[in-house]
């Protein structure tokens, strides 16, 4: 099977200065990473790392039953592959490599018919155990056996996510009426083929034939190159348990996510929220996505709060490979605090708008503020559209410069913003406060500028990916949570590093000037996980 990769060598400069520099050479393309910053530091400082995009083969019928032997036959496809991918980082001197969620078995089984490509998997906490080397120590482990054979044969920790079976007792309380647990699970082997640790998923995505384990596996390892990372799969990235709570710990610094993600714009792309994780919480984020684009499945990569190595792409059929070199202890975003020193005009104007911003009250539907005509004196009409099925307040972003104001629920979302020159496209800010109920139940704050998907009101918040206005903005909001995602996306699916990402007089703000493309998205995403 022809893979398409490209190997990306990064290279860092210390604490205070910029993080990456990025010689880059591209064997096909379909991978971006933004423009170098500084200069280079010696690889002491750095990790070789890897993330492979996988077009896994899928049984081509999820609910028939199927013998061992034959889920075995399918799956040893899907590891050829795996291997392959493997044997390609090795001779770039990868230290650790992560494949997708469902990459080797498949999804849209049901409870039944996922059996026979589940392997027994015995705790890493209660057994010291390497499957390459000791294959005949349990039963129904030849995944697990291959995966460890991989590690050793390319000298590198390897990440996968598999199936996995556990017998219970009916003594114990939760366990399900066919006397196993199923596990959605994420396995990491060191590089001598060791079994490190694993991962069970505990936000589950509509998975009937996985079970979330009773106690939320709260997993991180250690590594010899690179010191602690985390682990946690697909959906989990929008919960508190357990991606929130593993990075209270200050020593991970990185994370390792596989995922089988389907991509939801204009707020919620698989590399838009991987590359907000990473600069909400100043880490790496090693992120390997399922690649079926007829299912909406891509976006994959090696992410730091000041660059991205990415890879996004709906019209080739092929996996794809990412190799990047990555700082050890990565540099969040300049601003992160408040902000202080020499200003552009821009920036002062925002301070200034803060010091003056209008005590706001909700009266009915309306929100009243007092002073609010000093920055609106025309201000544009209110509407409403449906974005990522939540029922959005916005307004219209009308001429070449400007400041607006949208609320809701007491949520006020601001924009000052100047554009280089109009384009004939409709774009909207948004503001949305309150339960989000589609395809999982979730409360999120969310202050978004987005390109419509036409001229009409009622096209704001449908998905696109192309775009050609440019924009110098601040965006900001009183959000009444902390854990805040910033997502900047431009034409073409690109990615693009705010110039400053933080808080101000209690709001969190960002900023950004000189977009590489037109503007996609600009959206602050906060997650009140107490209201869920």
């Amino acid at each position: 099977m022809q893979t398409l990769f490209t190997v990306c060598v990064m290279s860092g400069a210390g604490r205070q200065l910029a993080l990456f520099l990025c010689g880059c050479y591209v064997v096909a393309l379909g991978v971006h990473a933004e423009e170098p910053r500084v200069a280079s530091h010696h690889e002491a400082e750095h990790y070789m790392a890897a993330v492979y995009e996988h077009r896994s083969v899928l049984t081509s019928d999820p609910l028939a039953l199927m013998s061992r032997k034959a889920a075995l036959e399918l799956m040893n496809q899907n590891l050829d592959i795996y291997e392959q991918q493997v044997m390609i980082a090795a001779q770039k001197d990868v230290q650790i490599i992560v494949f997708p969620e469902d990459g080797i078995h498949g999804f849209n089984f049901t409870r039944t018919s996922v059996y026979p490509f589940l392997d027994f998997m015995p705790s890493p906490r209660l057994v010291r155990w390497n499957p390459c080397l000791e294959p005949h120590r349990f039963n129904d482990t030849e995944v697990l056996q291959r995966l460890s054979c991989m590690a050793i044969k390319g000298n590198m920790f390897l990440v996968a996510n598999l199936g996995t079976k556990q017998p219970c007792h009916r003594n114990d309380p939760g366990c399900p009426n066919d006397g196993r647990y199923q596990f959605n699970t994420n396995v990491v082997f060191s590089n001598n083929g060791t079994l490190v640790d694993r991962y069970r998923k505990h936000n589950l995505y509509f998975e009937a034939a996985f079970d979330a384990p009773l106690e939320v596996d709260l997993i991180i390892f250690d590594t010899p190159f690179a010191g602690k990372f985390g682990i946690f799969t697909c959906f989990d990235i929008l919960f508190f348990e357990p991606a929130i709570r593993l990075l209270q710990d200050p020593e991970v610094k990185h994370v390792v996510y596989p995922a089988a993600w389907m991509n939801q714009l204009p707020l919620l792309a698989a590399i838009q929220i991987q590359r907000a994780f990473a600069i909400a919480f100043g880490i790496n984020f090693l992120a390997a996505n399922i690649h079926h684009p007829t299912l909406g499945m891509t976006g994959s990569g090696i992410h730091s709060p000041r660059k991205s190595f990415w890879h996004h792409d709906m019209e080739d059929s092929r996996g794809h490979l990412i190799i990047a070199q990555v700082a050890k202890n990565p540099l969040g975003l300049i601003g992160m605090q408040n902000t202080t020193g020499k200003m552009d005009p821009s920036h002062s104007k925002f301070l200034e708008l803060l010091a003056g911003d209008p005590y706001c009250e909700k009266d009915a539907q309306e929100v009243h503020c007092d002073r609010a005509t000093k920055w609106n004196m025309n201000a544009p009409p209110t509407f409403h559209s449906e974005m990522m099925y939540d029922n959005f307040t916005l307004v219209p972003v009308w001429g070449k410069e400007g400041y607006l104001r949208v609320c809701a629920n007491g949520l006020c979302c601001h924009l000052l913003y100047q554009r280089p020159t109009l384009s004939k496209e409709l774009y909207a800010l948004g503001v949305f406060d309150g339960l989000h109920t589609v395809h999982g139940t979730y409360y999120v704050q969310a202050c978004a500028l987005v390109k419509c998907g036409g001229l009409g009101f009622d096209t704001c918040g449908q998905e696109i990916t192309e775009a050609t206005g440019r924009f110098a903005f601040h965006l900001w909001g009183n959000f009444s949570t902390s854990y805040i995602f910033p997502l900047l996306l431009t034409s073409g699916m690109t990615l693009e590093t705010p110039d400053q990402f933080g808080w101000e007089s209690d709001y969190s703000f960002l900023r950004k000037r000189g977009l590489s493309s037109g503007l996609v998205t600009a959206a602050l995403y906060g997650r009140l996980y107490e209201r869920d």
